[in-house]
């Protein structure tokens, strides 16, 4: 099996899913004669050419609202942000028309809207964001953060063929630095289905992208201590996998949510609400959340450092909970 990396596993996805359904097209800032900032789509305009790879204005509501459009005329446009940062020019779009269309008319959007999130790379506040808790909120949408090269390809795949507006969040930290072994052909993971990522029965874990690698480095360090940590890999935002987190806070007790986010309305608020209300009898011990302070992603690397969740935090997070 091909080693492949999280970045060419997205590649790969698309580029496969356009040779199959001429339907599908890649459409954004210098997707096409560029390759792409971080060249996800290098040589895609000299395979598919210019009707179905399309450089476009700098004007992420413009994307979004021809992607809108020729998903309703039948088309699987991909439609990329060059940072996710930007996403918020074309809010409008995504949550007031794409999200909203199969309940007014029954139309559905069947269209990605992808792009690089998160930091760990010194992008500083206005490239290295996270913003799945602004569309947690909206009914008709779906969001997929993959974290391991499988599920970026898989979940790509999945985001393609669905019938509904997919946001897909890749985590550019991830983009070169995370490999793994991939079988040749077609690889789907079914949106709105986690994965256990590491089985344990002291402590529970949920989390999603980048913070699974942060997630498996501290329950790996726990297990030299004796602690044995679970680690559930959301991999999809919305819908939430309920039944999977509820039996992971029912099996260990203890319950950790991790993300990249910020804390105040982050992912985390509402999975500890769903054990709250669904597992109660089960906890040995309050949800704890780990996320980054409400601020902006700093600049600065020393400040970053602080402000992102690491395995050490995760680490003294992990006793004081097998302690409680």
């Amino acid at each position: 099996m091909p080693v492949v990396t999280y970045l060419e596993a997205i590649r790969l996805a698309m580029l496969e899913e356009m040779q199959k359904d001429e339907r599908v097209f890649v459409i954004g800032q210098d997707v096409g004669t560029y390759g792409g900032a971080f060249r996800v789509t290098q040589g895609f305009l000299e395979t598919f050419g210019e009707k179905r790879v399309i450089d476009t204005p700098i004007s992420e509501s413009a994307i979004v609202g021809a992607a809108v459009g020729a998903a309703l005329m039948g088309m699987r446009p991909i439609a990329e942000m060059q940072f996710i940062d930007f996403i918020g020019c074309g809010f409008d779009m995504l949550v007031n028309y794409a999200a909203k269309s199969r309940y007014r008319w029954g139309g559905g959007v069947p269209m990605v809207v992808r792009g690089p999130c998160g930091g760990g790379v010194h992008g500083g506040p206005f490239h290295s964001q996270n913003p799945e808790a602004y569309f947690m909120n909206v009914p008709g949408l779906k969001i997929v953060a993959p974290g391991t090269p499988r599920d970026a390809k898989g979940l790509m795949t999945a985001a393609i063929r669905d019938p509904d507006p997919v946001i897909y969040l890749e985590h550019k930290f991830l983009y070169r630095r995370l490999k793994q072994d991939l079988p040749e052909g077609e690889i789907v993971v079914p949106i709105g289905k986690a994965r256990l990522a590491r089985e344990g029965k002291d402590v529970s874990i949920v989390t999603y992208a980048a913070m699974l690698q942060v997630a498996l480095e501290a329950a790996e360090a726990a297990a030299k201590e004796g602690i044995e940590v679970e680690v559930l890999d959301l991999r999809t935002l919305l819908p939430l996998d309920e039944e999977a987190i509820l039996a992971t806070a029912r099996k260990t007790g203890k319950l950790i949510v991790l993300h990249e986010a910020t804390r105040t309305g982050g992912p985390g608020g509402e999975v500890a609400a769903l054990v709250s209300e669904q597992a109660f009898e089960w906890l040995d011990a309050p949800v704890v959340r780990i996320a980054p302070p409400d601020t902006p992603v700093p600049y600065s690397p020393p400040l970053e450092e602080y402000f992102l969740p690491n395995a050490a935090k995760v680490g003294q997070a992990i006793r004081a909970l097998h302690e409680y």
